[in-house]
């Protein structure tokens, strides 16, 4: 398969192209990197408040880390946003993005080629990711994609800042594509076994840089050989 221009596979008609439904996860393959992490350590960076506040958290973070990374990384999203308004974090999560996008080499320069080749065929591409909205949002903004279609996770407002809510990743991504009113989709493109739910309905699957032991858990888990691309 050829990595770095992969083109949209060949249908019967253009009307058929027109309306085929595209899926792309943004961390790991629009972007090289988890964005919401690198928000959260540029909050923890700029700011010896938030490290302070991390310290009475410090014994429940170590006994909560062998057992579940992601109730880890809940709270250290909580001390982070500590006191944050919703309103200031929409604000601090737009500026972000400006400088993500202006200083940053990470982003994946064949995988946004790929996703503009969909748009030019006349497909629905939708960016389906476990990113935050505004976050996320905000950066396909700054990279001239601001009217693409977007699920994402969401923060919810609380007293004591903001809070995770509703986290888009796994089977969830198949609630929000189902709420958004999306139930078939012909290609998705991933580059984690988180997405198998996602991947498995796609009449393509595709992988995106996956390593051989990735790519041989993830035909076993779709139970066919998955589509693979090498990106950079």
């Amino acid at each position: 398969m050829d990595t770095g221009d992969m083109a949209p596979p060949a249908v019967a008609s253009d009307d058929v192209q027109a309306s085929r439904v595209v899926l792309f996860d943004f961390d790991g393959v629009l972007l090289h990197g988890d964005a919401f992490y690198l928000f959260v350590r540029s909050r923890y960076a700029r700011s010896w408040l938030r490290k302070l506040l991390v310290l009475p958290c410090l014994p429940w973070l170590l006994l909560q880390l062998p057992f579940s990374r992601r109730h880890a990384a809940r709270t250290l999203v909580h001390a982070a946003l500590f006191g944050t308004s919703e309103k200031r974090y929409q604000a601090q999560a737009r500026a972000f993005a400006v400088e993500l996008v202006q200083h940053s080499r990470l982003f994946n320069r064949d995988a946004l080629r790929q996703l503009r080749r969909h748009q030019q065929a006349g497909d629905r591409v939708i960016v389906v990711t476990g990113c935050e909205q505004a976050l996320v949002g905000g950066i396909l903004e700054q990279l001239g994609l601001g009217d693409i279609e977007l699920l994402a996770s969401r923060l919810r407002s609380s007293w004591a800042g903001m809070r995770t809510g509703f986290h888009n990743i796994g089977a969830n991504k198949l609630k929000a594509l189902a709420a958004h009113g999306v139930r078939a989709w012909q290609l998705a493109y991933s580059d984690s076994l988180m997405d198998v739910p996602m991947l498995k309905p796609a009449a393509e699957p595709v992988l995106v840089n996956g390593t051989p032991k990735l790519c041989k858990k993830m035909d076993a888990a779709l139970g066919r050989v998955v589509g693979r691309v090498e990106w950079q």
